[in-house]
């Protein structure tokens, strides 16, 4: 069945209850070409600058922050709940390491307009080009979530990314219930 072209707003809530109960699939291309998938359990969306705006959080010991520094795009993958297995494992491992891709069984089939595919599997399909990056400031943090969030000193880097193409299965909201 064809992915059918949404607004980005037209899921938002059901995107960010995924990311917030057990994590979306984002996915970067590194120098090499060859794509890489990683789950997220942080993130937000809004309007910023005058554009739509996927913001991501990535450490920079993640391979992911290589490859987002190497080619600055991503897509952000909702999956439905079949999938949990899989996104589970790609938190666990990283893609230095191995393709996830092919340990997952999922398939990398190329964005409509960047270069890092999206997940087939999943049901939203959110296509993103960084427009800014910045980094967690230890000394600007609250000293709350710099004890909960950031133990051994990873502060992520914040990736602002301008949304330009937002697709969907036309049965997405059955899948994700």
């Amino acid at each position: 069945m064809a992915k059918q072209d949404i607004q980005f707003t037209a899921y938002l809530s059901q995107s960010l209850e995924v990311l917030s109960r057990g994590g979306a699939l984002l996915v970067s291309t590194g120098k090499n070409g060859r794509p890489n998938v990683m789950t997220i359990g942080w993130g937000t969306v809004g309007w910023i600058w005058g554009k739509p705006i996927f913001c991501v959080l990535v450490r920079p010991s993640r391979y992911t922050h290589e490859c987002l520094e190497a080619t600055p795009e991503f897509t952000v993958n909702i999956p439905p709940r079949s999938l949990a297995g899989a996104v589970a494992y790609c938190g666990k491992v990283s893609g230095r390491d191995e393709d996830k891709f092919a340990a997952q069984n999922l398939t990398a089939t190329p964005g409509r307009r960047v270069a890092p595919p999206v997940v087939e599997e999943c049901v939203i399909h959110y296509e993103c080009r960084v427009v800014e990056k910045n980094s967690v400031i230890q000394q600007t943090l609250s000293a709350e979530i710099d004890r909960s969030a950031y133990r051994s000193g990873d502060y992520h880097t914040l990736y602002f990314g301008e949304i330009v193409a937002v697709y969907a299965d036309a049965d997405a909201l059955t899948k994700l219930a």
